[in-house]
């Protein structure tokens, strides 16, 4: 096993562990079963995109290792994911918390609905990654970089973020809180945040990026923004 082979499955390790702290720390319980599946539905997912990254690119896969707000290069896009960062926590911990405190309980068809739609969002994410190499986990340009415009990318500009909105939607439904979409509110300013601020740095410094800005009009969702 390669050493970046290593890092990738410690790190599904780590964020599993993490999930998982974050979704019964607050329920004081381990009777949750929403909270178990989404835990396995996202994990597996998860791994998934992975090994697919450790068999077919393995420079992708690299690019992904380092995210966050530490990793970024440029001060608003520090900001921008450390609200990212806060509004994924509140993800978990508010449905965690409402599900100890009985806030809100949705029907379990409903929670599963919420399953399927981070699978739908893990699925959007890896048809980004077999279009686009050059998927940074961070706001930069990659060696050789040239604009995608197959795949996902003829149909809207940030499929991965797409992906993104549609996976986060899916989680504090999946673990049965409709309390939880206050938090997937902060998130959705997060993504736009970024979104306008990456295409800025695109359109500055990525030839080609303006005249594709041109001809596929949708930022995010088709036939709306």
């Amino acid at each position: 096993m390669s050493g970046l082979t290593r890092r990738a499955l410690m790190g599904q390790a780590f964020m599993a562990l993490a999930l998982a702290g974050l979704l019964f720390g607050p329920t004081r319980t381990f009777a949750y079963w929403q909270a178990w599946t989404f835990l396995a539905v996202w994990s597996a997912s998860s791994l998934a995109v992975t090994l697919y990254l450790v068999e077919f690119d393995r420079a992708l896969l690299a690019r992904r290792m380092g995210a966050g707000p530490l990793a970024e290069k440029q001060p608003m896009q520090k900001l921008v994911m450390l609200v990212a960062s806060v509004g994924f926590a509140a993800l978990g911990f508010v449905p965690a918390l409402g599900h100890r405190l009985r806030w809100s309980s949705l029907p379990p068809a409903v929670a599963l609905a919420g399953d399927a739609l981070v699978v739908l969002g893990w699925l959007v994410v890896l048809a980004v990654f077999r279009a686009n190499s050059f998927t940074s986990a961070t706001v930069e340009l990659a060696p050789g970089q040239v604009v995608i415009s197959t795949g996902p990318y003829a149909v809207v500009r940030h499929p991965m973020y797409a992906g993104g909105l549609v996976m986060l939607f899916g989680m504090p439904i999946a673990l049965g809180s409709a309390w939880g979409l206050i938090a997937f509110a902060l998130v959705v300013v997060a993504i736009v945040w970024r979104l306008i601020e990456e295409e800025k740095f695109l359109v500055l410094n990525l030839a080609g990026y303006e005249a594709y800005r041109r001809r596929v009009r949708y930022r995010l969702i088709p036939y709306v923004w």
